[in-house]
């Protein structure tokens, strides 16, 4: 699992009190982390196509989020939003790591991302 500080301005989107969340390189799951490390690591274990810098936490956490579309919907749009003003095309990403044979998703990232594309 890879642990991530997530800032209180994204804390809002994350489901919980902790501060951080932890992704899991492979299926992409996430996970509450009640005492994340400092600084963000690098995304490099989740493969090439995962942004670095200001794009990185909250596309973790629409990865995260990702199997709850339903009851997230607000925050995956707020997400993507943040993913999008720092640069990065969320939705490219999506299609990327549904592409990487390294990722086993829990979910379904094509269809995930077509219904994230109705949603915004």
């Amino acid at each position: 699992m890879l642990e991530f500080p997530v800032t209180a301005e994204l804390a809002t989107f994350l489901p919980g009190d902790d501060a951080g969340a932890a992704l899991c390189p492979h299926c992409l799951t996430m996970q509450p982390v009640a005492t994340p490390p400092n600084a963000v690591p690098s995304f490099d274990a989740v493969g090439d196509a995962f942004p670095e810098g200001d794009a990185a936490v909250p596309m973790a956490l629409v990865l995260g989020l990702l199997p709850s579309l339903a009851t997230y919907r607000e925050e995956l749009a707020a997400l993507l939003d943040h993913t999008e003003r720092a640069g990065t095309d969320p939705l490219l990403v999506l299609d990327r790591l549904a592409e990487d044979p390294a990722i086993d998703s829990t979910v379904d990232l094509r269809r995930r991302r077509r219904q994230l594309e109705q949603l915004i």
